[in-house]
């Protein structure tokens, strides 16, 4: 059973005393029993496997689902959450990766961080064709959102269009895509596979932290901590 789950059966637990016994003196603490939920991811993502893209990709172009398709690039080829990828100005960011190699993220990020911190993302030449294919269908519109739709209406579209191709080929949510960037670039940067990927840490512990601040910051976050969901444990 997963921890997750594990401590949310006992959260349910303390909801029913605090019920029947109209206060909450009696509680059942879920981190002491089952353990603290694991942030460390454990298993490689699939997205690593750039084929299972392409296979999910050309899935959607037949089901009439374009915008879809170049969304999963960019969360794969930049690391973006999917919020970043659908609001991206994809003309704009082609324009900037030609000049200076790397697109600097602004629109969707978490906590309006974008509009405050400089966010640089190198680009290779994946994540060129990638811009140029979304840039290419954005046309005159701002981003990859369909004119006339609110980003929520988009979103649950979005997903549900993906759910439909992503088990055929083998790959998880957009989420995984970002992993997957993630894992990559850290061999970018370091030489070695990935923890994750590896099954431990091949390279050395100061190496390993660099490449961790390197990554945390492309990915958006402010905590170096945060990217062994994406790169598996450090140690």
């Amino acid at each position: 059973m997963a921890v997750s789950y594990a401590q949310n059966l006992l959260s349910s637990v303390n909801v029913i005393l605090e019920t029947m016994r109209g206060d909450s003196l009696l509680r059942v603490s879920p981190a002491e029993r089952v353990g603290e939920r694991s942030h460390v991811r454990h298993e490689a993502p699939m997205g690593l496997a750039r084929e299972r893209l392409q296979h999910a990709t050309s899935n959607l172009h037949h089901r009439g689902e374009p915008r879809v398709a170049a969304v999963a690039e960019l969360t794969r080829e930049l690391g973006l959450r999917f919020r970043e990828a659908s609001l991206l100005d994809a003309r704009s960011a082609l324009q900037q990766a030609e000049h200076r190699g790397a697109v600097n993220i602004t629109a969707g990020t978490k906590g309006g961080r974008g509009h405050l911190v400089d966010r640089w993302v190198p680009v290779t030449s994946q994540a060129t064709a990638a811009l140029q294919r979304a840039a290419e269908l954005q046309g005159n519109g701002r981003n990859l959102i369909p004119d006339g739709s609110r980003y929520s209406q988009w979103r649950d579209h979005a997903y549900h269009a993906w759910s439909k191709v992503a088990p055929d080929a083998e790959l998880k949510g957009f989420h995984d895509l970002r992993a997957a960037y993630a894992c990559e670039r850290y061999e970018q940067l370091t030489g070695h596979p990935a923890p994750v990927v590896a099954g431990e840490r091949e390279t050395a512990k100061g190496e390993d932290q660099k490449a961790r601040a390197v990554i945390s910051a492309e990915l958006g976050h402010g905590r170096v901590d945060v990217v062994a969901a994406y790169l598996g444990s450090g140690r």
